[in-house]
């Protein structure tokens, strides 16, 4: 089954397993080689299950540093859904909403969390940690997707008050993320996603990119797909009820 926004990820995934952009470093390994995805519902507990397994070790390899925000990498394990923008605390916009599982050493974007423990909270954006965002078309980038922007002062925007304070369609919800020989998995409690616990879905491994400098491209633009987990981004997985 297809939704109407997964019409043009399709015709775009056509080429998406072959894009390739000149890196400082390659991350196309086996760590991004995707296997499996589930998204699971456990109903005595009241969550989800979000699991990507992969042919190597889920979540081992981690950005090199930039050393500044502008063109610093971020490695992402990521979700597409067709849920709508309002289930995760967004008003009501067009695009992929997709949870992503990232890891970007140059800046954290996760204030509220303090995910390596230390009782210092932004010092740690390499830990793989996770985000809603929605995505839009985006030819400026050689991944075709970025994460939708708006103008800062725009009155019609809403955003959950866990959003880090861009002026893009990002939340940073502090899920626990847990990585685990191949598996990299996150747990999301139903109420947080407006008890919706029956949608479609995809498993997607990238490299993204942040731009601060080029008014032509996007903050954060997808710059290579390095798996797919449909083979063709259509989103054919149905969430498993336990």
């Amino acid at each position: 089954m297809k939704t109407i926004n997964s019409i043009w990820l399709y015709a775009l995934c056509l080429c998406l397993p072959y894009v390739s952009i000149a890196q400082e470093v390659s991350y196309n390994n086996d760590n991004f080689t995707i296997n499996s995805v589930t998204v699971e519902h456990l109903s005595e507990h009241s969550v989800t299950v979000w699991t990507i397994k992969v042919k190597g070790e889920a979540g081992k390899t981690t950005p090199k540093p930039k050393g500044q925000m502008n063109g610093a990498p971020v490695l992402g394990y990521v979700f597409p859904t067709n849920l709508k923008s309002e289930d995760v605390g967004f008003n009501s916009v067009d695009g992929i909403v997709a949870l992503a599982l990232t890891s970007h050493p140059d800046f954290d974007d996760t204030p509220l969390w303090d995910e390596n423990i230390d009782s210092v909270y932004d010092n740690d954006g390499i830990i793989w940690h996770p985000h809603w965002v929605v995505l839009e078309k985006n030819e400026a980038v050689s991944g075709g997707l970025a994460v939708k922007q708006f103008n800062e002062g725009d009155s019609s925007v809403v955003l959950p008050p866990t959003n880090p304070g861009m002026p893009m369609y990002m939340d940073s919800p502090g899920y626990a993320v847990n990585t685990n020989a191949n598996k990299i998995t996150v747990l999301i409690p139903d109420y947080r996603i407006k008890n919706k616990i029956a949608f479609n879905y995809d498993g997607v491994a990238a490299f993204m990119k942040v731009n601060t400098s080029d008014m032509e491209l996007p903050m954060l633009g997808v710059y290579e797909v390095f798996s797919v987990a449909s083979g063709d981004l259509s989103l054919p997985y149905t969430v498993k009820q336990n």
